[in-house]
């Protein structure tokens, strides 16, 4: 009994460390957040740096409130989030989906190996043009080249973790007579589901690429075409604010990925 008291003690302050830890964590990230923020603000007010090219936080927030109020930053949000949406699910879909048949052919996995590897070295950017030309220049055009970014890192990354998996127990099911199909969902697809996860952390940010080089080629709204805009009419705090608006939607599309990432964790263990 006192064993089973003094190991809950024990651990009852571990997750009190872990917990302070985490709050230090989050502190010292919206403390150092606080401080560039100042110092911009105070290097811009007081002339140090060149308002001009890189604006300063409450001339932004003033810009910011303006779209907010007349509703057109919602407009081009709304667009660029559902390109984002449609090309992260459907390069993440697709890309797991000829993971799955690489793996269930390896002749069709050595035949295409050469070809995702030359994919995979090729700056997707730079095949946009082309995607939009080939699709059109609208919103299938954007959504094909966000698609194009993320598909052939995520087969490869799945692909990777199919064939990873440990053969003793591929093995054993074989032993028992289990099937090509069983084999994959008891063990294959199981065991690949954290490498998935961690796919999607990486396909938001490579969709988020797709859709903004398309945006800058051939979009007349989204955020991407704010960013264009305002380079073009040297209104950098359209630019700057702009940017902004992006790394916080990102973070939070992030951010719901940990989340579920964070319930399977839990749940497997």
């Amino acid at each position: 009994m006192s064993k089973d008291r003094s190991s809950s003690k024990e651990h009852n302050e571990y997750i009190k460390k872990i917990k302070t830890r985490n709050r230090a964590i989050i502190i010292v990230q919206i403390s150092i957040l606080f401080i560039i923020t100042l110092v911009w603000e105070l290097l811009g007010r007081y002339g140090v740096i060149d308002t001009f090219l890189t604006s300063y936080p409450s001339e932004i927030y003033a810009l910011f409130m303006k779209l907010v109020k007349d509703g057109s930053l919602f407009h081009h949000i709304g667009i660029s989030v559902f390109e984002n949406i449609i090309g992260f699910l459907l390069g993440t879909l697709l890309g797991i989906l000829v993971a799955m048949l690489l793996w269930w052919s390896k002749f069709l996995s050595k035949v295409l190996d050469p070809y995702l590897v030359i994919l995979n070295s090729l700056p997707k950017t730079a095949l946009a043009p082309i995607i939009i030309l080939w699709i059109g220049a609208g919103y299938a055009g954007i959504i094909a080249t966000a698609i194009s970014v993320s598909i052939v890192i995520t087969i490869m990354n799945v692909y990777n973790a199919f064939i990873a998996v440990d053969e003793e127990k591929i093995k054993m099911l074989k032993s028992f007579g289990a099937s090509k199909i069983d084999i994959f969902k008891k063990v294959v697809l199981p065991s690949s589901i954290p490498t998935m996860i961690g796919t999607l952390k990486v396909n938001i940010g490579l969709s988020w690429v797709g859709v903004i080089v398309g945006e800058f080629l051939v979009s007349k709204a989204g955020i991407g075409y704010l960013i264009v805009y305002g380079g073009q009419v040297f209104k950098l705090d359209l630019v700057m604010m702009s940017v902004i608006v992006l790394a916080i939607i990102a973070s939070l599309m992030y951010k719901c990925v940990s989340i579920i990432e964070k319930k399977y964790t839990r749940w497997k263990y």
